[in-house]
């Protein structure tokens, strides 16, 4: 190989590195330690309605990750609610990792969304105060789109936080993989797994 050559190998490489680095902008959580525990804490899509308790995306999180993933679920609930019962699951667990998934039923149930964003900023801040890592998962309105509304985004870039903002949209938005309009399937369920296990270790939570 000419040196010419070698130079325009290793262009292509450096340039490669410099887009791989600037398309992956996923925040950083700091790595688990292997006896690490994560608390897993929402409503439905936490609990896993619409599946067996072993295929709710906790437990599958927890064989994939191998870590003590904790699922602290309550279907129907909703955010106002959720502020109230966070700091008791943190001070007895102990995580060292949140996974907040929540917001769905306030959607569901057209509350004001200014609120709902600031229960979610308090539960964020409790979980912070304490120490605890926060990633977020943003629950899609019902619609043709399925989107999100923005308001998960801006709490992830407020607090700097790894955001799962694309699995459920695509989840709920394939029949195969929901046990009915809004909760996924034993299928959809493991899809929302391997998704929050891939953001973990993009964000380094977790070794690759």
């Amino acid at each position: 190989m000419t040196r010419f050559r070698c130079y325009l190998l290793l262009a292509a490489i450096l340039i490669c590195c410099l887009v791989t680095t600037a398309c992956d902008n996923t925040a950083s959580v700091p790595p688990l330690t292997s006896d690490a525990t994560i608390l897993a804490f929402g409503d439905s899509l936490t609990y896993g309605t619409g599946a067996a308790e072993a295929e709710s995306y906790p437990a599958v999180l927890a064989r994939l990750t191998g870590h003590r993933v904790v699922n602290a679920g309550v279907p129907g609930e909703i955010s106002a609610t959720g502020v109230q019962r966070l700091p008791e699951m943190l001070d007895r667990e102990r995580p060292a990792l949140l996974i907040l998934c929540h917001g769905g039923n306030d959607l569901l149930n057209r509350l004001d969304q200014r609120q709902m964003a600031d229960n979610l900023r308090t539960m964020i801040k409790a979980a912070r105060e304490r120490g605890v890592a926060v990633v977020l998962v943003a629950v899609p309105s019902l619609g043709i789109t399925l989107k999100p509304p923005p308001l998960y985004q801006e709490l992830a870039t407020e607090f700097s936080i790894p955001i799962e903002s694309k699995a459920l949209p695509r989840i709920l938005g394939k029949r195969s993989l929901k046990s009915d309009q809004i909760h996924p399937n034993a299928a959809g369920y493991r899809l929302l797994a391997e998704a929050l296990d891939e953001l973990l270790k993009r964000s380094g939570a977790l070794p690759r």
